[in-house]
């Protein structure tokens, strides 16, 4: 989901990825053009990006930020559907993007310095037509296959637990609502990059109060926690109630018929951890009810269910890849379960700086193998 502008602590936990990211970008990669990667040099007022047209297939984006502030880079679909999303870049480093686009169409492309609003924006337009991965490859097509369940399991899992949230939203009961907020918010951060595949419902869902824009209604779930934490339940809480339960239906709905793809799954399950860099270490995502860590554990939930996926696939490719992760997602783990307290977590707010600055270093060491999920898919 959009964020807010990185905290100094924010830049510390994804530096170190980073860096071996930007390392390895000298490397080869399935790129959409016969020239080599597709160049982006973003700043604080542009996003040059080399060409504005590219053939259908897998395309590779070089993003090189030169600005002051930290950002993002984005490629559009019709409807701002995302089709692939490069977060925490910090100044001076490069990130690479790979995503397939099988369809030929007119695109967007978009950088976002301090990581908030809608983006400097261009036009990007895809020719010709490629065959999905997930057509073409029956490995990579049971792993989309994998991954489709459980999305499934988890959005229907949200459903019912955001109705039960809100009717005790609506009955008045805050304390049990305190009780429901986190664990009912756990199954839609374990898919958070599907939903964002959707750029009208994340942000009804998600919006954090920080990053709203002009004139943008302050809905879904963090209004609520702020209604249940700070202000007390307001007269319309019940009607932001109901619209949340409205929008997580028709993620439901929507995710049903989406097409994913191998790449996809990579992308994201980067993308989860860039949202535990981005937020989670920081305390920013949930500023109201400090609920961060059942978010940090739900996002590494999520991104070992893609790898999970591709997992057969990263074996036959790259099995050292694969104990590295296994290694770096079980160290996470490990600090997670140092932080837990009865049936969840401490509060953010309870740890120590120490704490902090162990899960900042632990994601760091845990986002530089992913870094490396998409490439080695993609081959």
């Amino acid at each position: 989901m959009p964020q807010s502008p990185k905290t100094p602590l924010a830049v510390l936990a994804g530096v170190g990825a980073l860096v071996a990211l930007s390392a390895c970008d000298s490397t080869g990669s399935t790129t959409g053009a016969a020239g080599g990667p597709i160049k982006v040099e973003a700043s604080d007022t542009s996003c040059a990006v080399a060409t504005s047209t590219a053939n259908a297939g897998n395309l590779t984006f070089e993003i090189t930020n030169k600005g002051s502030k930290v950002t993002e880079f984005y490629l559009y679909a019709e409807g701002d559907r995302i089709m692939g999303e490069v977060e925490n870049i910090a100044p001076g480093l490069n990130r690479r993007l790979i995503v397939e686009v099988p369809d030929a169409g007119k695109y967007q492309t978009a950088c976002k310095p301090g990581m908030v609003g809608n983006g400097i924006r261009g036009d990007f337009t895809v020719t010709g037509g490629a065959a999905k991965q997930n057509d073409v490859n029956a490995q990579k097509s049971e792993a989309t296959k994998s991954y489709a369940t459980y999305i499934a399991n988890n959005t229907s899992a949200l459903e019912t637990e955001t109705a039960k949230f809100v009717d005790t939203v609506k009955a008045g009961k805050v304390d049990e609502a305190k009780a429901q907020y986190a664990t009912t918010r756990a199954y839609y951060e374990r898919i958070e990059p599907v939903a964002e595949k959707f750029g009208d419902l994340d942000p009804l869902i998600d919006v954090r109060e920080a990053d709203l824009t002009a004139g943008q209604q302050f809905t879904g779930f963090h209004r609520l926690e702020k209604d249940l934490w700070v202000t007390g339940l307001k007269p319309d809480s019940g009607q932001v109630a109901d619209k949340l339960l409205t929008d997580v239906k028709d993620l439901v709905t929507k995710t049903k018929t989406l097409q994913l793809t191998a790449l996809d799954l990579a992308n994201g399950a980067k993308g989860l951890l860039d949202e535990v860099a981005t937020g989670k270490i920081t305390g920013e995502e949930e500023t109201f009810s400090h609920t961060d860590l059942w978010d940090f554990q739900a996002n590494v939930d999520g991104s070992k269910g893609a790898i999970a996926a591709l997992r057969p696939i990263l074996q036959e490719r790259d099995p050292a890849l694969v104990s590295t992760l296994d290694k770096q997602f079980a160290n996470v783990q490990a600090l997670l379960d140092k932080t837990r307290s009865g049936d969840g977590f401490k509060y953010y707010n309870q740890l120590s700086p120490d704490e902090i600055k162990a899960f900042a270093s632990a994601v760091d060491a845990l986002s530089e193998p992913l870094s490396k999920v998409a490439e080695v898919v993609s081959k």
